[in-house]
C-alpha cells in the first residue's frame, strides 16, 4: 500500500525510472534511425529490431515497475503544490504507464499480422495472432499514432519536471534522482 513519505523515492524505484527512460528514449532513436538507411537494407532490419526488442523490454519491465510504485511510499512534495497539479500528475502517470503497455503490444500484435518474426535478444517470440495483412497496416497506423503523441507524453512529464525544479522550486525532481546527484543539485540551490 502506498504512503506517504519525507525520504525520496528509494532506490529501486528511481533505478526503474531512469532504466525507463533509457529504453524509451532508446525505442524512439532506433526507430528514427532505420530512416538512415535504405528499405530493406540489413542497417535499417537492425534498427527495427533493436526498436522491437527494447518496445519488449519496456513491456517486461512495466508490471514489476508498477508493483514498485504501488507498494512504495511516494514523497510529499515540499513545499506542496496546487491540488490540480496533484490531478494532473496522476493523469499524466496514468497515461505513461497505459503507454508503455499499449505500444510494445501493438507492436507485437502488428508483427504478427504481417507474418513477421518478433525477435527478443536471439530468441523469437510466438505470434499473438494469426497473419492478416490488412490488420497489420491497421494496427501499424495505430502504433505510430500513439508513438506521435508520445513525444508530447513524454516531453511534458520532462517540462512538468524541470518546472518544479526551476520555477517552483520543490523537491518533486530531487525526489527521483540518485541521492548523489539530488545533493549536488539541493547545494547549487
Amino acid at each position: 500500500m502506498q504512503t506517504n513519505s519525507t525520504e525520496p523515492y528509494n532506490p529501486l524505484t528511481i533505478a526503474l525510472h531512469w532504466l525507463m527512460f533509457v529504453l524509451m528514449v532508446g525505442s524512439y532513436t532506433f526507430i528514427e534511425l532505420r530512416e538512415l538507411f535504405p528499405k530493406g537494407s540489413d542497417p535499417r532490419e537492425a534498427m527495427k529490431a533493436l526498436h522491437f526488442m527494447v518496445g519488449l523490454t519496456l513491456l517486461l519491465l512495466v508490471l514489476p515497475r508498477i508493483l514498485v510504485r504501488l507498494s512504495s511510499s511516494t514523497p510529499k512534495i515540499i513545499p506542496e503544490p496546487p491540488a490540480w497539479q496533484h490531478s494532473a500528475a496522476k493523469m499524466a502517470h496514468l497515461a505513461l504507464y497505459l503507454f508503455m503497455i499499449v505500444m510494445p503490444i501493438l507492436g507485437w500484435l502488428m508483427l504478427s499480422a504481417a507474418g513477421k518474426p518478433i525477435p527478443f535478444y536471439g530468441l523469437e517470440l510466438p505470434a499473438l495472432i494469426g497473419e492478416d495483412k490488412e490488420l497489420a497496416k491497421f494496427i501499424k497506423e495505430i502504433h505510430e499514432t500513439i508513438g506521435e503523441i508520445g513525444y508530447y507524453l513524454i516531453g511534458l512529464h520532462v517540462l512538468a519536471a524541470l518546472f518544479h525544479h526551476y520555477f517552483q522550486r520543490d523537491n518533486t525532481l530531487l525526489n527521483m534522482l540518485p541521492a548523489s546527484l539530488a545533493h549536488r543539485l539541493r547545494i547549487d540551490q
